[in-house]
């Protein structure tokens, strides 16, 4: 029996109008003869022209991948995607729209509200394509989520313009991925960066606050003072014990990282704990009355005691500093089944609702009230990382109606720190 393969012959046409012969499967013939078939024309679009036919379509999204990825991931992709895609597939004009950058980038001539038209193709997220003017519409997806937009003059298949859109999201995904990435690592070395500073200055200044706390009290023991002088010497220890606490609150927000810290708990009963925090401000507090009201006078919660206490004193601290003179701050500890809330509230200026979180950030101060107080921004930081330290969270509420609460949360039960060599 004679046996037959099969080979499969594949004409393509070269831009230059020659053909090439490709065999898949078998052996090129012997003979060199030019092929009897005529040749292959060029697909026509709807507006009479011809188009690239389709194993030359497939070079060029060969090509443009092979140059999207050689993009620096760490520069806008933008720019160079509109004149790649314009010169790599012979199109009139490219635009494209970044929706997460609200930048247009293109390549060819544009009419002027070319913004708006893309935008309303990533809000609509429009997929046309128009015979009549050459424009193919897409939008810059990943996923279900619009994220640019994207506009070809030219003649182009429609499937060739889907994939040019797939190709540049994933283009655009890339960049947005690295940006957020080096935000987020330049971020950490610059927090690194303050809590080291911060953790020298402090140190650097409990020394010569001991040696001037030293010499004030020195000068109160010789006597003989006169009035003028006594004064100055108050001043002196007021100034000096201000600046002692302000220091403190330094080394604690230098080494309060919740991630690290592990708390020491015991059982703290709070209404002599709240008791101690009133007293230790109450020059802060002159000229506003303070109503303490907790769920039951033995009320008692595990946690670390020092914590506690600075988140306390901050709240309590803000509010004297915030407060409308004449009004009252209230403390408040209210018992749930797994936590017990501590709140503080006061009537003062209002916080916006836009800054109900960040208010908690290091160094962030309200801006409605930054230029009134005096203040660094970071007491509110160090409320927050005592509690996440121990499990638990703060919020605020604000309105003038109602004043202002700053609200922390503790677990009645502490969270058990890790093992060393535990796995997680």
């Amino acid at each position: 029996m004679i046996g037959f393969r099969q080979i499969t012959q594949t004409i393509q046409t070269r831009p230059s109008g020659g053909r090439l012969l490709s065999l898949i499967g078998g052996k090129r013939p012997a003979s060199s003869a030019p092929a009897t078939e005529p040749p292959l024309s060029a697909p026509l679009t709807s507006t009479g022209q011809t188009v690239a036919p389709f194993p030359m379509q497939a070079q060029q999204l060969c090509n443009f991948i092979i140059e999207t990825t050689k993009l620096d991931p760490h520069r806008k992709p933008g720019p160079q995607l509109a004149i790649l895609v314009q010169s790599i597939f012979q199109v009139e004009s490219v635009a494209i729209f970044d929706a997460d950058l609200q930048e247009v980038y293109r390549a060819g001539d544009w009419f002027e509200d070319l913004q708006d038209a893309l935008q309303n193709i990533c809000i609509f997220e429009t997929v046309s394509d128009d015979p009549e003017t050459g424009l193919s519409r897409r939008v810059l997806r990943m996923g279900s989520l619009p994220i640019g937009a994207l506009m070809l003059r030219g003649e182009t298949r429609a499937e060739m313009a889907t994939t040019i859109a797939s190709i540049v999201a994933i283009t655009f995904d890339r960049y947005h991925a690295f940006a957020n990435e080096t935000r987020t690592e330049t971020a950490r070395q610059t927090e690194q960066l303050r809590t080291t500073v911060l953790d020298s200055l402090a140190h650097a200044y409990k020394t010569p606050l001991t040696a001037i706390g030293a010499a004030s009290e020195g000068l109160s023991a010789i006597g003989n003072l006169s009035p003028a002088q006594s004064g100055l010497v108050t001043l002196i220890d007021e100034q000096a014990a201000l600046l002692n606490r302000l220091t403190t609150r330094l080394l604690k927000t230098a080494r309060l990282q919740a991630s690290d810290m592990i708390p020491h708990a015991e059982k703290v009963a709070i209404a002599p704990l709240i008791e101690d925090v009133v007293a230790s401000l109450r020059d802060q507090l002159s000229g506003l009355s303070v109503r303490i009201l907790i769920a039951r006078d033995d009320l008692s919660i595990c946690c670390d005691r020092s914590l506690l206490v600075a988140l306390l004193t901050q709240y309590v601290d803000n509010a004297a500093k915030y407060g409308t003179p004449g009004t009252a701050v209230t403390i408040r500890v209210s018992e749930h089944a797994a936590e017990v809330i501590f709140s503080v509230h006061s009537f003062g200026p209002v916080i916006p609702p836009t800054d109900f979180e960040r208010v908690f950030d290091r160094y962030y101060r309200s801006s409605l009230s930054s230029n009134k107080v005096p203040g660094t921004g970071i007491g509110l930081s160090v409320a927050k990382r005592t509690a996440q330290a121990q499990g638990g969270h703060v919020w605020v509420t604000s309105d003038t109606a109602k004043g202002t609460t700053f609200y922390a949360s503790l677990p009645t039960v502490q969270p058990v720190a890790p093992q060393e060599g535990a796995r997680s």
